[in-house]
């Protein structure tokens, strides 16, 4: 049986668009995403930065249609984890007339593993992300070492 107190790692994603772009494709990879629960969705919002660089969350229940209208499924994901001071810090880096998703989640795909680690004695001591530029870097570094030995 999973272990109830057994978590996968908690990530969050800010994906930036343009502020006028639809969006039916990320939401319905999100939701398959959510469906299949290889993720556990706890906190999304939409962020839009104007000209003058102030940044204001958008009101997803008001989508009905328009550009973000496929994100409006999502509106209610909620938990508190993500507040005003987030949206404020986003004004670094997003650009001025984009719009962006955020989105904190859970790898609800590694929770039994954790928990089989856990009854083992074993605990998660450390977690950390690679960017996608990250692994290409690497990849190619390793190519490159390859090729020249």
């Amino acid at each position: 049986m999973a272990d109830p107190d057994a978590y996968g790692p908690i990530d969050f994603v800010v994906l930036e668009f343009p502020a006028d772009a639809g969006v039916p494709d990320t939401a319905n990879a999100l939701s398959e995403l959510v469906e299949q629960g290889t993720v556990r969705l706890y906190d999304f919002l939409v962020v839009a930065k104007d000209d003058s660089g102030s940044c204001s969350e958008i009101d997803l229940t008001a989508a009905e249609d328009g550009p973000l209208a496929s994100l409006r499924a999502f509106a209610g994901a909620r938990s508190g984890l993500l507040d005003a001071d987030d949206v404020t810090s986003l004004a670094d880096v997003l650009d001025p007339g984009a719009a962006a998703a955020v989105v904190l989640y859970e790898n609800a795909w590694a929770a039994p593993f954790v928990a089989a680690a856990r009854g083992e004695g074993g605990q998660v001591i450390a977690s950390a992300r690679l960017s996608a530029q990250q692994l290409m870097d690497a990849l190619e570094a390793a190519e490159a070492v390859e090729a020249a030995g």
